[in-house]
């Protein structure tokens, strides 16, 4: 079989997609305290690694590579391990859809920057992967309950979601926030000044790398060339509008716009447009980003008001901005062959109610499943790290490494390695 343009097309598409997670630990992990950027940025590596597994063995015949099981799921047994696959181009596929899988997982990490025992996340990734992201997945993409045959979407309208406005966005937020109120706040929650980030220019890199690879995100599952240049532009125009959507909101708020706000307001477009992004028009695209970025501006600051220690803002931003998306294309949403269009275009509220019942069942069930499985690991392996971890540090109690060498100076000027990093140094002085 040869290899045809619409798989490179997706081949590349999904090599972008992958490339967004190690670019999501860089932003996560400027974001941290120094002596936690390597745990939050192996929070990230660790997903690919938990969830690629799983998607191989069984996430992708359960998200709709198989049969369904009353509109729930799909049979994981119907291409377990994948072996039934090999020669066929439908692998390409495989590949794409574990890239999302991937990185929603990622993305919650966030929520519980700097507390949460590494352990402890390696058995929370495969098992959320499982019972939640894989169903919502079905439901949504894969012909399950909110489709158009669905128990859900045949009476209520089938929700427009392209790239994963409810999948991942929605999802990965409601299920930070449920984790951060069983983990409870950091030690000196918005009142130690150590734990602003400590690594603004990590914090770009990162943005600019999920940027990026939001163009393979948002453009893989195109089917035309028209349809892709649509994507492409819509992924450029609603972060730059929520860029400086943000930053004003800033500039009007505390005076001044900072480089932490534009990274934030890049990811807040982005978010926003992924649900949308083949569905709304440029300028639908700009409006619909400066809405993002004006709210997500907004949202983050909730967490001191209402007392919930989402360490990275990913309910602020990703939860927020992903409801942005979602729901605005019930008035955003162009006319097609599958929609009349949202209210904007004479198509009435039946598009803005479909949204609205995706959204709402996606969260009900995230929410509820997550708080089983986030309550069932802390009762058993416990989910936080002691009160003396993390003053030291989570990087040194949980991996026995620092990211930086600062700390190593003596009195003297000498450098004086950690005694958890002495053998390694050892270790690779003989090598060389």
């Amino acid at each position: 079989m040869e290899l045809s343009a619409g798989n490179v097309w997706m081949m590349a598409c999904a090599a972008l997609v992958l490339l967004m997670t190690p670019g999501l630990a860089f932003f996560y992990g400027g974001m941290t305290r120094a002596k936690a950027v390597l745990n939050m940025m192996m929070m990230s590596f660790a997903s690919a690694g938990a969830v690629g597994v799983v998607w191989v063995l069984w996430g992708y015949s359960m998200s709709g590579g198989g049969t369904g099981l009353g509109g729930l799921v799909a049979d994981p047994f119907t291409a377990f391990g994948l072996t039934s696959l090999v020669g066929s181009d439908a692998l390409i596929g495989v590949g794409y859809g574990a890239t999302f899988a991937i990185i929603t997982v990622a993305l919650i990490s966030g929520a519980v920057a700097d507390r949460a025992k590494f352990g402890a996340w390696l058995a929370f990734a495969p098992i959320w992967t499982t019972v939640v992201y894989v169903p919502i997945a079905y439901w949504v993409w894969g012909g399950g309950l909110l489709g158009p045959d669905g128990a859900i979407g045949s009476w209520a309208g089938e929700a427009i979601d392209f790239a994963g406005g409810t999948v991942v966005h929605i999802n990965a937020g409601v299920a930070g926030l449920v984790l951060a109120l069983i983990l409870g706040k950091r030690r000196g929650f918005g009142k130690d000044p150590s734990q602003r980030p400590h690594n603004i220019p990590l914090v770009m890199i990162g943005a600019a790398l999920l940027w990026f690879g939001w163009f393979g995100f948002n453009g893989g599952a195109a089917g035309t060339a028209e349809e892709a240049g649509l994507i492409w532009v819509n992924t450029l125009a609603a972060p730059a509008a929520a860029m400086l959507a943000w930053i004003a909101i800033e500039r009007i708020r505390d005076g001044h716009p900072t480089s932490l706000g534009a990274a934030s307001g890049v990811v807040a477009g982005l978010v926003a447009i992924t649900p949308a992004c083949a569905n709304v028009s440029p300028v639908g695209a700009i409006a619909l980003g400066f809405v993002a970025g004006v709210a997500a501006a907004l949202a983050v600051g909730l967490k001191y008001r209402w007392g919930y220690d989402d360490s990275l803002d990913v309910v602020g931003v990703h939860l927020v901005a992903g409801l942005v998306g979602t729901l605005a294309l019930g008035f955003l949403a162009l006319p097609g062959e599958d929609t009349a269009g949202g209210l904007f275009y004479g198509g009435g509220p039946a598009q803005l109610g479909s949204q609205l019942v995706a959204v709402v069942v996606c969260m009900a069930y995230t929410g509820a499943m997550t708080a089983v499985i986030g309550l069932a690991l802390h009762k058993t392996v416990g989910l936080r790290i002691t009160a003396e971890a993390e003053e030291t540090g989570i990087d040194l109690a949980e991996h026995a490494e620092t990211g930086y060498e600062f700390g190593g100076l003596g009195t003297t000027g000498s450098f004086v390695p950690h005694p958890a990093t002495s053998s390694h140094l050892q270790n690779t002085t003989e090598r060389a």
